[in-house]
């Protein structure tokens, strides 16, 4: 075998991102160090390795501390497997999907049904559409159902959703209580099956669920119903197992039903109008932006929602409402592009629940560079015409092949 060490770039970026879940579980453990009095010690916990069961084993070969030096960040983390061969029941969860991946709402709803199904019982996913989403495992899905689905069909779904109902017979049925379909499909599901769900539930609890109610000015406490229209953060997400995701599928084909509503397709949103807590792609600038005008024209060539850092709203050069971070809007976008930004931690706690950060600066070893799946490190200003110039070819290219 060869003795060359092999890097995972991942890996190590997991290692210097302090805010990842996976960040201390890749930092290197402390076998002995020298104490005050210069007495050396020794961590007897530290030595061994994670058997497949997720039981820490202890070795004494020496094995191990002989390869101590050839470790690098590149150990993969096998989170323990969580596996229910037989279900004695299921919790159906009917995610977003917005985009056709997980949102963080998703997982929280996720998460909650974790708590109810307990170690008996499964948590069945059921997806409409095309799913994009690679990460169910790890999301806390033991059993993955694919439906077909085409735009905006929520009578379909319903449909759909009983006959589902009818063959796994769910002991509860979870939906997040959103604008982005899952609210309306949860009040449809209930009026199908005449049931009366809790609604904007923010907590489950020794067999009471608590859901906002007055206007959100209080709190309403009832009985755990079969179905239950979540809100956001109603639980911890899944972070310290992994399921099966096991696929599955209807014994019978879902019936088709009268189509009453036309879906007419999609219609261009000003990305201006858009609030940054539902963006799912926005271009944010901070200190390094001289050439401000330049940046809004990137933001519309791209059709990006515009965002920036405390520094740049400080300064007057965005409005109040576009400042993201802890200490202003918690954001979850696809793709989140930060130009000029450094990365203060109020503002990686800020963007930590978007799935791609491009950063682009003129310092690689700023917090931003670290924290980005994606690095551009060069002039700002060079880099946005270069971007607009790819989007016009872009176009352009598009209408000939159109003509």
């Amino acid at each position: 075998m060869s003795d060359i060490i092999r890097r995972d770039p991942r890996a190590e970026w997991i290692a210097r991102n302090r805010l990842h879940p996976l960040h201390a579980a890749m930092q290197p453990t402390q076998l002995s160090w020298m104490g005050p009095n210069g007495v050396l010690r020794k961590n007897v916990h530290g030595v061994g390795f994670i058997g497949p069961n997720g039981i820490k084993r202890i070795d004494r070969s020496g094995e191990q501390q002989a390869g101590a030096s050839k470790r690098t960040a590149s150990v993969a983390v096998q989170l323990p497997l969580h596996q229910v061969a037989a279900p004695a029941f299921y919790i159906a969860v009917v995610p977003d999907m917005v985009g056709g991946r997980l949102s963080s709402h998703d997982r929280d709803l996720l998460g909650l049904a974790h708590q109810l199904a307990g170690t008996d019982g499964a948590v069945l996913a059921v997806v409409f559409g095309e799913s994009k989403e690679t990460a169910f495992a790890t999301a806390g899905v033991d059993r993955l159902l694919l439906l077909d689905s085409q735009g905006y069909a929520p009578e379909q779904q319903v449909v759909g959703l009983r006959a589902v109902d009818n063959q796994f017979a769910p002991k509860h049925w979870l939906l997040p209580d959103s604008r982005n379909g899952g609210g309306e499909l949860g009040r449809r599901m209930a009026a199908s099956l005449g049931e009366r769900p809790a609604t904007r539930v923010w907590q489950v609890k020794d067999g009471q669920c608590v859901g906002r109610a007055g206007a959100g000015l209080q709190d309403l406490a009832q009985p755990v119903p079969r179905l239950i229209l979540a809100a956001v953060e109603c639980a911890e997400p899944v972070s310290e197992t992994r399921h099966e995701a096991l696929e599955v599928e209807l014994s019978t084909d879902a019936p088709r039903c009268l189509p009453r509503i036309e879906d007419l397709g999609a219609v261009d949103v000003d990305p201006a109008a858009i609030p940054m807590a539902e963006a799912e792609f926005i271009l944010s600038g901070g200190n390094g932006v001289k050439d401000w005008a330049l940046f809004h024209k990137t933001a519309a060539a791209l059709g990006a929602t515009e965002g920036a850092s405390r520094v740049a709203v400080d300064d007057g050069f965005m409005d109040r409402d576009r400042q993201v971070g802890a200490s202003g809007t918690w954001v979850t976008a696809r793709v989140y592009v930060a130009v000029g930004i450094s990365g203060a931690i109020q503002h990686l706690q800020g963007i930590g629940a978007c799935d791609k950060v491009v950063a682009i600066n003129l310092d690689p070893a700023c917090d931003m560079i670290k924290r980005a799946d994606l690095s551009v490190i060069g002039d700002g200003e060079a880099v946005l015409q270069a971007l607009i110039a790819a989007v016009d070819n872009w176009r352009h290219g598009a209408k000939q092949d159109a003509a």
